[in-house]
């Protein structure tokens, strides 16, 4: 006995060591954010690529400010890149393709540039043109570094930039390859051209009787429920889902009470005579204001609209004030700080290239509002052909007046401003009311109850997905979806801040099987059955009919006539898409009645005429290259059939 607990006690001992010297692995493994045909994306690796296309979107927007919707975007596309490009290697690499060193050159700076690098803003001269030199000396400052510190703060973005569209060349080219590989093997041959030609030439007139579903009464038919499984079997395929959920949830919107309207007014009231009175304005509206003053000249069109007939009214001066106004929850009143003057509203600008051998850069015409203060400063009051330096970053940079504006009326203004907001106190009221109807509502029933009777908007979104971003137009909505795959159906959230509204939800619906549950689609498989039903009964009543016109007495249906039907048509006189019909009709032949026909609509009873065939001669390789033409979306659709069908394991939703 005290063998054998010594030895579990070192076999304890050494276990324990090898599950700690394990972690690592363990612990790297949870942190791939996906599997891609069996290359790991590892949160690191996606977390650098997400950082990479966050600077080409600052690059080529010109902003760094982005919104929850644009980082949602970024965060999709980074991930269908990976998609795209694991896939091809996958599929390249079972056929012995790939691209060389050389093409991903020729592709990049050679004769033949690929038309995403051609459509870069970022590589066109003054003209708009793609200018392959710009590319060639991107690189080559790239590779020879840069002379300081900030010289080598820009070389990694353009670094960045650059890595970004070279990858993204590489992928567009490697399925490009893969799709013009695939045009080459999908052919059209004689025997199609032969019988696409048929289709078209030869054609029968008809006449026909239908019955239409609609007009069978339900109560004349049985639905069983073995009938509408087997549908269910039959299709299937065609429920495939990806694990979802669906809420139902209800917003309060966290809007000011009255007494933050009365303390906001009371605010501005107190503001009032020092606003027009004091000599250090900029103190009071920047200490106090939601807009801050920094000396900027206004226009007729710049200014705010309830200010304009102020600021530019005839005889208006320096030191001149309105009263307070409200208008859109913002109390705000405003002071001429200096008016009777004029300055162009845009000027045409010219980057002076700071060393020999570098090009100067006509950067084009820019409005007042879209010039850094202290370039607008210098380059409204100057002349054409003037030029003026100003710091950037750390070093200088001289511009010259190209061409300048016509002047227009300016006005400087002061505006002190308060937009009415939900006070601390008026937040905590809020909150506590939403708690409240969580306690009062404890599951999806009385939440749903209890909305109604109050007369609450229960608003339902469904089919959420563990990587779905944000629910409906709700805010910052994220931590809602990740809620919904931790609860429990039934189960209602805690208090969700959305933006302005908080929101609580109630989770009433798990679907995590692999298709569609039979109660989901059970709506549209029954009335599917019904008409199969409806089809049998209608077909029953017809049984030995031997002409047109009793079928049509049976069907008291009217006798239609189709000129010609072709086996290449889509539609079948006036029925409609009626594909099942026209094959019967034409394989019957001529002067020949058919059988009762099942068709989408309804049945018929299809009376073929004589042969109605159009002239024509037969031009075989005219016939492959209309056929080619129809075949040319095969291999695009091939490319997403490659990814829907992928073996992806996606955990994106642990790391969002």
């Amino acid at each position: 006995m005290l063998i054998a607990i010594v030895g579990l006690a070192m076999l304890a001992f050494i276990l324990g060591d090898f599950l700690n010297s394990g972690s690592s692995f363990f612990n790297r493994s949870r942190e791939n954010v996906g599997v891609i045909e069996g290359q790991k994306v590892h949160y690191t690796e996606y977390e650098a690529a997400k950082d990479q296309l966050t600077e080409v979107y600052k690059i080529e927007s010109g902003r760094t400010d982005f919104d929850e919707d644009t980082y949602a975007q970024i965060r999709n596309q980074v991930w269908n890149m990976f998609v795209m490009d694991y896939t091809m290697r996958a599929q390249a690499k079972k056929i012995g393709m790939d691209i060389t060193p050389d093409e991903l050159t020729e592709l990049c700076v050679g004769q033949n540039v690929h038309q995403i690098l051609r459509g870069r803003r970022a590589f066109m001269d003054e003209n708009g043109q793609f200018n392959r030199e710009i590319v060639k000396n991107l690189i080559a400052a790239i590779n020879e570094g840069g002379e300081d510190a900030e010289q080598n703060a820009n070389l990694q973005q353009a670094k960045t930039y650059w890595l970004y569209w070279e990858k993204a060349v590489r992928i567009s080219y490697m399925q490009e390859k893969y799709t013009n590989l695939l045009q080459h093997l999908i052919k059209a041959n004689s025997l199609e051209a032969e019988y696409a030609f048929n289709g078209r030439q030869n054609g029968v007139s008809a006449e026909f009787v239908m019955q239409p579903y609609y007009t069978v009464a339900d109560s004349l038919v049985k639905v069983k429920e073995s009938d509408v499984k087997a549908l269910y079997a039959q299709h299937k395929e065609q429920y495939k889902q990806t694990p979802n959920r669906a809420i139902k949830y209800v917003t309060f919107d966290i809007v000011p009470s009255e007494d933050d309207f009365t303390a906001a007014a009371t605010l501005m009231n107190n503001l009032q005579e020092e606003f027009k009175t004091t000599e250090d304005v900029s103190l009071v509206v920047n200490t106090n204001s939601d807009i801050m003053y920094d000396g900027r000249d206004y226009s007729e069109q710049t200014v705010p609209a309830q200010f304009k007939e102020f600021a530019f009214a005839k005889g208006a001066k320096a030191g001149d004030c309105t009263d307070i106004l409200f208008e859109n929850n913002t109390y705000a009143m405003a002071r001429i700080m200096q008016a009777g003057y004029s300055l162009p509203d845009s000027v045409e600008l010219k980057a002076i290239a700071a060393e020999e051998g570098q090009e100067d850069q006509e950067l084009g015409w820019f409005k007042a509002a879209d010039l850094p203060k202290n370039i607008a400063d210098k380059a409204l009051v100057g002349k054409r052909g003037e030029r003026f330096t100003v710091a950037v970053g750390m070093g200088e940079q001289t511009y010259e007046i190209m061409e300048i504006g016509k002047p227009t009326p300016k006005v400087k203004l002061a505006i002190l401003a308060r937009e009415v907001t939900p006070s601390s106190k008026t937040y905590s009221i809020l909150y506590n009311n939403a708690k409240q109807f969580i306690v009062d509502n404890n599951n999806a029933e009385k939440m749903e109850a209890a909305a109604q009777e109050a007369g609450m908007t229960l608003t339902p979104q469904y089919n959420l997905t563990s990587n779905t971003d944000k629910v409906g137009q709700l805010k910052a909505s994220r931590p809602i979806v990740r809620w919904a795959f931790e609860a429990k159906e039934g189960q209602v959230s805690d208090v969700f801040e959305c933006g302005q509204q908080f929101v609580v939800a109630a989770l009433v619906e798990v679907n995590d099987g692999e298709y569609r549950p039979l109660n989901a689609v059970r709506a549209e498989l029954t009335y599917e059955a019904t008409n199969n039903a409806k089809a049998a009964y209608i077909t029953k009543q017809l049984k030995d009919v031997e002409s047109l016109e009793a079928a049509a007495e049976i069907m008291n249906q009217p006798i239609q006539h189709v000129e010609r039907v072709a086996l290449s048509d889509s539609r079948f006189g006036n029925a409609g898409l009626e594909p099942a019909v026209i094959g019967a009709a034409i394989a019957q032949g001529e002067n020949a009645l058919s059988e009762p026909i099942k068709g989408n609509m309804g049945v018929f009873v299809v009376k073929t005429g004589a042969a109605n065939n159009l002239e024509g001669t037969f031009d075989a390789e005219s016939e492959k290259a209309q056929l080619a033409s129809r075949y040319a979306y095969l291999p695009y659709q091939a490319m997403q059939l490659l990814e829907d069908n992928a073996d992806i394991t996606d955990n994106r939703a642990n790391f969002q």
